[in-house]
């Protein structure tokens, strides 16, 4: 095992926050190996890669020797997690929760070593609580600390509804940390009250409070908002290597070294050096091609990854795409842009009759498939590359 300052060194590439810092060192200082908890509720089918900034920390402790607890919510994916939402969350049934959790068993082992994951989940003890003992675990806590939460104070001071059952959300998960004995949690930046939450329970309970590290919330296609899978910004873990190679592709250069900085394994030795690179003249899509290649192939392989750009290099520098395209925004007033005029407002086509007719011809593709539906319409979180002809090329981001 490494040593306590070169393992700080590692756990905090990337993270927003550690709290608290001087007790992470200690714990490290003794030797053993640390229990390191990250709960996920099963909400949606597929995990993407905004999910996989924690799992590849996770990973990451892995290598550093360390024991690590994915921890399915299935409890708490039927109260729904309230956290940054203004309205409450819909409760997913029993069913629902259950096959989704089926699936993340199956996606989270291409990057976690199987051997050494355990998999817990939390109605493992939830379900066998009692009345009784739910009410005991939630005197542990005030209202007015649940109020010092930014979304749900929001909420009550703008006289919008708080159900009860919310309140549980953070005491739950809180709890977890009771039930594993976990040494660290991580979570997004938007957890970290459900994460200190965590600490006061275990020092009621009589632990040792938990290291808490936040990490940052990776921003989809868009490069604006967070990646997520109803925003329509998002790269699903499970998606066909072309279509998540392509995806890479489109983001921006700026985003790109985010990317980097979160998602990839490579050293930051490495990714400086990449930097340098262009300072010195190498073309960003170049540099970008080694980032689709390193995750298109941790998810489906190096010969799929190499397929993959060959694929696109085909698709795209074969048709002479420039390395200048101009970047373009476009806010959707009513809720999406039909993409005649989304092609004329970016002046990819003089008008949208022209745009019809280039849709009709086969002419116009997104992000190198071609597209045909003249109705199609574009939604906010799409950032792709629009093509109308061989020479007409524009990225665009729909905010």
């Amino acid at each position: 095992m490494k040593k306590p300052e070169q393992q700080l060194s590692e756990i905090e590439r990337g993270s927003d926050e550690v709290l608290v810092h001087d007790e992470l060192r200690e714990r490290l200082a003794s030797g053993r190996p640390l229990r390191i908890k990250a709960g996920f509720d099963p909400t949606a089918p597929d995990l993407h890669l905004g999910h996989t900034v924690l799992i590849n920390k996770m990973r990451q402790f892995q290598d550093l020797g360390h024991h690590v607890i994915f921890l399915i919510g299935d409890f708490t994916g039927m109260i729904g997690d309230p956290s940054g939402k203004s309205t409450t969350r819909p409760a997913l049934s029993p069913a629902d929760v259950r096959e989704n959790a089926r699936t993340y068993e199956q996606q989270i082992f291409k990057i976690l070593d199987p051997d050494r994951t355990e998999i817990a989940f939390n109605s493992a003890w939830m379900g066998k609580m009692s009345s009784a003992d739910l009410i005991s675990l939630a005197s542990r806590h005030t209202v007015a600390r649940m109020l010092e939460r930014d979304d749900f104070r929001k909420r009550f001071e703008g006289n919008q509804s708080i159900a009860i059952h919310e309140f549980l959300y953070p005491l739950v998960q809180g709890y977890d940390s009771v039930a594993l004995k976990a040494d660290v949690e991580l979570g997004g930046t938007d957890q970290k009250f459900n994460l200190l939450v965590g600490r006061q329970l275990q020092q009621a309970y009589g632990q040792p409070p938990q290291v808490v590290i936040t990490m940052p919330l990776l921003e989809g296609l868009d490069g604006v908002q967070k990646m997520s899978k109803s925003l329509g910004n998002y790269i699903g873990v499970s998606e066909p290597a072309g279509e998540m190679f392509g995806k890479l592709m489109s983001i921006s250069d700026e985003l790109m070294w985010r990317y980097f900085e979160l998602l990839s394994f490579r050293s930051l030795d490495e990714i400086k050096a990449l930097e340098r690179q262009i300072e010195e003249g190498a073309n960003p899509r170049d540099i970008k091609f080694e980032l689709a290649e390193e995750l298109v192939g941790r998810f489906h392989g190096a010969g799929a990854a190499t397929a993959a750009r060959e694929e696109f290099i085909a698709r795209f520098q074969k048709g002479a795409m420039p390395d200048d395209m101009p970047e373009l925004e476009f806010r959707a007033e009513n809720g999406a842009f039909g993409l005649a005029q989304l092609l004329k407002n970016a002046e990819l086509t003089s008008s949208t009759s022209e745009a019809l007719r280039m849709i009709g011809q086969g002419a116009v593709r997104i992000d190198g498939e071609r597209v045909t539906d003249k109705a199609l319409e574009i939604r906010p979180g799409t950032c792709a590359v629009f093509q109308v002809g061989k020479r007409r090329f524009a990225r665009i981001t729909v905010v």
